[in-house]
Formats: C-alpha cells, structure tokens, sequence
C-alpha cells in the first residue's frame, strides 16, 4: 500500500458531511448511528444528499479512487454506489483511476477578519 492511500486528505472528512447531512431536516432520515444507512429513493432527495458529500471534495484537487472508495465507505456500506450516483450526476469525473469535483455546491468563506469588522454607521445610525 502506497504511503498516499494509508489516510485520507483532509478535506475528505467523512464526520463534516455526516453532521451537515444530519444537520438537514430532509436528509436527517437518512442517517443512523453516525453514518448514512440508506439512500433516498427519490432523487430530489438522493441530489441533495450527493451536493453534501460532494462539498467534501476540495475543487481542482484530484483523488485517487482508494481514497475516495475509503471516504465514501466510512460514509455509508455501498460505497460503489455512492461513487457511482456522483459521477452519473456530475459531481464527480473520473480518468485513468482518478476523481476530481466537477460540480456541486461550492461554499465559500469571507475574507479573513471579515467578520471582525464592523461597517461604519450609515446617515440612519446603526
């Protein structure tokens, strides 16, 4: 085994999408015992669920399928049918063995110390 493939990078934190999955009364349903027990079978739903795990992955940054079959196993049991749903909806592409984020949702975060500043008081006050 490839020193690479014995942990997961850091983005792909399977307690982050858990809790963001678990955080989501729609998706809620789906979850038991600190992993995703099963797969909504409506698709709205399924999309919604992808779009979270799909956040995991870090845009421009490309894994190996090891990693991304362990990510996704420490998700939910059928990690090849996770694998599978993400690349037919195009959150996932996959060449030569390896994936990278093609869609999604991409979060983004303030500037840093943004949120420290205040804004000046308008002509109403504040």
């Amino acid at each position: 085994m490839d020193e690479s493939d014995s942990c997961l990078p850091t983005a792909l934190d399977p307690a982050a999408v858990i809790e963001a999955v678990a955080r989501d009364p729609r998706l809620r349903p789906f979850t038991s015992h600190g992993r995703i027990e099963t797969l909504p079978a409506r698709q709205a739903r399924r999309h919604l669920l992808l779009d979270k795990i799909a956040q995991a992955f870090e845009p421009g940054v490309r894994y190996s399928e090891r990693q991304v079959s362990l990510f996704l196993g420490a998700l939910h049991a059928d990690y090849a049918a996770l694998r599978r749903y993400l690349a037919d909806e195009e959150f996932l592409s996959r060449a030569d063995g390896q994936y990278w984020r093609s869609g999604g949702t991409v979060l983004t975060s303030p500037p840093e110390g943004a949120r420290a500043q205040a804004l000046p008081a308008g002509p109403f006050g504040a």
